[in-house]
């Protein structure tokens, strides 16, 4: 029997399940690249897991955890639905933090867990997972621990982003394993959004923001955020902000010189008549070229939630989301 040619066999392979990018239905992306694999990590049972040779068309993975039986003890009604996870290499491995919460509650908790590859085929592929680094305990904490950002600064030295809602974001230095605060412990207030900054209090419905991203780019680190509300189909009102400091613990301005602290942030990207919002977004460069990873609420499908990535360019030292 003669061959098939190779584009008709490429064409009959469904077990590939390859998805375009436009149809996959994502939260909270974050994006790396292994040799020439991109890997995809977003919101989802056990934490969502896809791959792609192109950034265009994705496979979908094994999700990272099975079950994850000290998240379920600590947070009450947790059901491995793990939230925002955040994925970086350093040293010869790869960190994923995520989040383990409930939802419209700061009973929440930072884990993290690594990893010598990402290929699923390699014999050295396994989640390790280290369990807890942060929790906030209602009463306790007026700050939620969810949404995680690691980034190293010019010391080597890592740092932790994180925050949602509440006194808004913050951030405090891990120790060198990655897997506990510093100590001395040391806190920097990020972003908020209070509408009475001097007067917080356990009310977290008006300062919704949340999703810290940190990205160093020349003399500044960006933070990036995304506030107002996200989840509600189309009724999503989410949009990005971004900030600066020439220091990593801060204080971000805008490009008004308005403090992130006190309600500043330089509009990056909203909702138009295409989708109802945007956001919860990472930063990622490959091949001198950065990109803004993100999810949006599709208005042309019942405002489902999309992967979005778009090109960023600087100008004047801010980014500026590029149009296709």
């Amino acid at each position: 029997m003669r061959p098939l040619p190779l584009f008709l066999i490429l064409f009959c392979l469904p077990a590939l399940s390859l998805v375009a990018q436009s149809n996959i239905g994502v939260h909270d992306p974050v994006m790396i690249r292994q040799d020439s694999t991109y890997y995809l990590f977003c919101t989802g049972r056990g934490i969502s897991v896809f791959s792609s040779k192109d950034r265009v068309n994705w496979q979908k993975e094994k999700p990272v955890f099975d079950t994850l039986p000290w998240g379920v003890q600590a947070v009450p009604g947790f059901k491995n639905h793990i939230w925002a996870p955040d994925i970086s290499y350093h040293n010869g491995l790869y960190y994923l933090f995520y989040s383990v919460s409930t939802f419209g509650k700061n009973t929440s908790c930072i884990g993290v867990a690594t990893n010598k590859t990402l290929h699923p085929g390699d014999p050295a592929f396994k989640w390790v997972d280290h369990g807890k680094v942060i929790e906030s305990i209602p009463g306790r904490d007026m700050w939620n621990a969810i949404d995680p950002n690691v980034i190293w600064d010019e010391q080597d030295q890592p740092w932790l982003a994180f925050g949602s809602f509440w006194n808004g974001l913050k951030l405090v230095k891990l120790n060198k394993t990655l897997t506990a605060i510093d100590t001395p412990q040391q806190w920097h207030p990020l972003a908020s959004r209070k509408i009475n900054y001097y007067q917080p209090d356990s009310n977290a419905g008006d300062g919704a923001i949340e999703a810290p991203f940190l990205f160093r780019k020349g003399a500044y680190y960006y933070l990036f955020a995304s506030v107002d509300y996200c989840c509600k189909g189309a009724q999503s009102t989410y949009k990005m902000i971004v900030g600066r400091s020439e220091k990593l613990t801060g204080p971000y301005l805008d490009k008004a010189g308005v403090p992130l602290v006190k309600s500043g942030g330089t509009l990056l990207l909203q909702g138009d008549t295409d989708w109802h919002g945007v956001g919860h977004n990472a930063v990622c460069s490959f091949d001198g070229v950065d990109y803004l990873v993100f999810h949006g609420y599709d208005a042309k499908d019942r405002g489902r939630s999309r992967l979005r990535i778009e090109k960023l360019s600087w100008v004047d030292g801010w980014p500026l989301v590029q149009q296709p």
